[in-house]
Protein backbone atom coordinates (compact mmCIF):
# COMPACT_ATOMS: atom_id res chain seq x y z
CA UNK A 1 0.00 0.00 0.00
CA UNK A 2 1.41 3.40 -1.05
CA UNK A 3 2.10 6.29 1.25
CA UNK A 4 -0.32 9.20 1.18
CA UNK A 5 1.17 12.35 -0.38
CA UNK A 6 1.68 15.10 2.22
CA UNK A 7 0.40 18.62 1.80
CA UNK A 8 -2.43 20.18 -0.17
CA UNK A 9 -4.10 17.43 -2.19
CA UNK A 10 -7.84 18.11 -2.00
CA UNK A 11 -9.58 20.64 -4.25
CA UNK A 12 -12.30 22.38 -2.29
CA UNK A 13 -13.68 25.81 -1.45
CA UNK A 14 -12.25 26.59 2.01
CA UNK A 15 -14.59 28.01 4.63
CA UNK A 16 -14.86 31.78 4.22
CA UNK A 17 -13.53 31.65 0.63
CA UNK A 18 -15.28 31.71 -2.72
CA UNK A 19 -12.81 29.86 -4.97
CA UNK A 20 -11.61 26.31 -5.29
CA UNK A 21 -8.17 25.89 -3.74
CA UNK A 22 -5.83 22.98 -2.95
CA UNK A 23 -6.17 22.18 0.75
CA UNK A 24 -4.26 19.77 2.98
CA UNK A 25 -6.79 17.44 4.62
CA UNK A 26 -4.41 16.77 7.54
CA UNK A 27 -3.44 20.26 8.69
CA UNK A 28 -5.82 22.56 6.79
CA UNK A 29 -3.05 24.43 4.92
CA UNK A 30 -4.46 26.25 1.87
CA UNK A 31 -2.37 26.61 -1.29
CA UNK A 32 -3.06 29.99 -2.94
CA UNK A 33 -2.05 30.21 -6.59
CA UNK A 34 -1.67 33.84 -7.58
CA UNK A 35 -0.70 35.70 -10.76
CA UNK A 36 2.98 36.14 -11.64
CA UNK A 37 4.39 39.65 -11.80
CA UNK A 38 6.58 40.45 -14.79
CA UNK A 39 8.79 43.54 -14.48
CA UNK A 40 10.58 45.24 -17.33
CA UNK A 41 11.62 48.47 -18.95
CA UNK A 42 11.67 50.35 -22.20
CA UNK A 43 15.29 51.46 -22.15
CA UNK A 44 16.64 54.27 -24.27
CA UNK A 45 19.98 55.75 -25.17
CA UNK A 46 19.65 59.08 -26.98
CA UNK A 47 17.12 58.34 -29.77
CA UNK A 48 17.46 54.56 -29.69
CA UNK A 49 15.55 51.78 -27.94
CA UNK A 50 17.19 48.72 -26.35
CA UNK A 51 15.82 45.38 -27.56
CA UNK A 52 16.88 41.81 -26.84
CA UNK A 53 16.48 38.77 -29.08
CA UNK A 54 15.13 35.92 -26.94
CA UNK A 55 17.29 32.82 -26.45
CA UNK A 56 14.55 31.00 -24.54
CA UNK A 57 10.97 29.91 -25.17
CA UNK A 58 8.39 31.17 -25.51
CA UNK A 59 9.01 33.29 -28.61
CA UNK A 60 12.56 32.03 -29.10
CA UNK A 61 14.42 34.24 -31.60
CA UNK A 62 11.96 37.13 -31.39
CA UNK A 63 12.65 40.63 -30.09
CA UNK A 64 11.55 41.99 -26.73
CA UNK A 65 12.21 44.67 -24.19
CA UNK A 66 14.18 43.40 -21.17
CA UNK A 67 11.60 41.90 -18.80
CA UNK A 68 11.04 38.87 -16.62
CA UNK A 69 9.55 37.54 -13.42
CA UNK A 70 9.95 39.56 -10.26
CA UNK A 71 11.97 37.91 -7.49
CA UNK A 72 11.10 37.67 -3.79
CA UNK A 73 12.45 40.60 -1.77
CA UNK A 74 12.75 43.16 -4.56
CA UNK A 75 10.65 46.12 -5.61
CA UNK A 76 9.21 46.23 -9.11
CA UNK A 77 11.75 48.94 -10.06
CA UNK A 78 14.65 46.88 -8.67
CA UNK A 79 13.39 43.86 -10.56
CA UNK A 80 13.14 45.82 -13.82
CA UNK A 81 16.73 47.08 -13.47
CA UNK A 82 17.92 43.55 -12.65
CA UNK A 83 16.17 42.13 -15.73
CA UNK A 84 17.80 44.80 -17.94
CA UNK A 85 21.21 43.74 -16.63
CA UNK A 86 20.50 40.00 -16.93
CA UNK A 87 19.13 40.19 -20.47
CA UNK A 88 21.11 43.06 -22.00
CA UNK A 89 24.05 43.78 -19.68
CA UNK A 90 23.00 47.42 -19.62
CA UNK A 91 22.80 49.81 -16.69
CA UNK A 92 19.74 52.01 -16.40
CA UNK A 93 18.07 54.57 -14.22
CA UNK A 94 14.46 53.61 -13.56
CA UNK A 95 12.62 56.85 -14.21
CA UNK A 96 8.85 56.39 -14.24
CA UNK A 97 6.08 53.86 -14.64
CA UNK A 98 4.94 53.51 -18.25
CA UNK A 99 2.04 51.31 -17.31
CA UNK A 100 0.64 47.99 -16.25
CA UNK A 101 -0.33 45.38 -18.82
CA UNK A 102 -2.65 42.66 -17.56
CA UNK A 103 -2.81 39.21 -19.16
CA UNK A 104 -5.54 37.40 -17.19
CA UNK A 105 -5.66 34.27 -19.37
CA UNK A 106 -2.08 33.38 -18.36
CA UNK A 107 -2.27 34.97 -14.88
CA UNK A 108 0.36 37.64 -15.50
CA UNK A 109 0.62 41.30 -14.59
CA UNK A 110 3.38 43.21 -16.41
CA UNK A 111 4.78 46.34 -14.73
CA UNK A 112 6.77 48.34 -17.28
CA UNK A 113 9.04 51.32 -16.59
CA UNK A 114 10.74 54.04 -18.62
CA UNK A 115 14.50 53.62 -18.06
CA UNK A 116 17.17 55.81 -19.65
CA UNK A 117 20.45 53.92 -20.10
CA UNK A 118 23.52 55.21 -18.26
CA UNK A 119 25.62 54.56 -21.37
CA UNK A 120 25.25 52.88 -24.77
CA UNK A 121 26.93 49.64 -23.66
CA UNK A 122 24.84 46.51 -23.99
CA UNK A 123 25.43 42.84 -24.80
CA UNK A 124 23.40 39.64 -24.91
CA UNK A 125 22.82 38.21 -21.45
CA UNK A 126 22.14 34.55 -20.64
CA UNK A 127 18.55 34.61 -21.90
CA UNK A 128 19.31 36.63 -25.05
CA UNK A 129 20.78 35.75 -28.43
CA UNK A 130 21.51 39.42 -29.10
CA UNK A 131 20.96 42.88 -27.65
CA UNK A 132 21.07 46.15 -29.51
CA UNK A 133 19.95 49.73 -29.81
CA UNK A 134 17.37 50.49 -32.51
CA UNK A 135 16.14 53.77 -33.97
CA UNK A 136 12.32 53.87 -33.91
CA UNK A 137 12.05 53.12 -37.64
CA UNK A 138 14.48 50.18 -37.26
CA UNK A 139 12.43 48.34 -34.63
CA UNK A 140 11.55 44.87 -36.03
CA UNK A 141 7.81 45.33 -35.42
CA UNK A 142 6.87 42.09 -37.20
CA UNK A 143 9.35 40.12 -35.08
CA UNK A 144 8.29 41.27 -31.60
CA UNK A 145 7.87 38.48 -29.07
CA UNK A 146 4.60 39.47 -27.41
CA UNK A 147 1.70 41.95 -27.75
CA UNK A 148 2.83 43.45 -24.42
CA UNK A 149 6.13 44.51 -26.06
CA UNK A 150 4.32 46.47 -28.77
CA UNK A 151 2.02 47.98 -26.14
CA UNK A 152 5.02 49.01 -24.01
CA UNK A 153 6.84 50.61 -26.94
CA UNK A 154 3.71 52.48 -28.04
CA UNK A 155 3.06 53.71 -24.47
CA UNK A 156 6.70 54.84 -24.27
CA UNK A 157 6.34 56.80 -27.52
CA UNK A 158 3.09 58.34 -26.27
CA UNK A 159 4.83 59.61 -23.15
CA UNK A 160 3.88 56.78 -20.84
CA UNK A 161 2.21 57.59 -17.57
CA UNK A 162 0.22 55.27 -15.37
CA UNK A 163 -1.98 53.32 -17.71
CA UNK A 164 -3.47 49.88 -17.63
CA UNK A 165 -3.78 47.76 -20.75
CA UNK A 166 -5.53 44.41 -20.80
CA UNK A 167 -4.71 41.68 -23.26
CA UNK A 168 -7.72 40.43 -25.19
CA UNK A 169 -8.98 37.03 -24.04
CA UNK A 170 -7.78 33.98 -25.95
CA UNK A 171 -10.20 32.91 -28.64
Amino acid sequence: MGKKAPGPTVETVPQGDNRTRLVCPDCGYIEYTNPKIVVGAVCSWEDRILLCKRAIAPSLGRWTIPAGFMEIGESTAEGAAREVWEEAEARVSIEALIGIYEIPHISQVNVIYRAPMLGPECAAGQESQAAGLFAWDEIPWDELAFPSVRWSLERFAAGGGPWVGVAPPRS
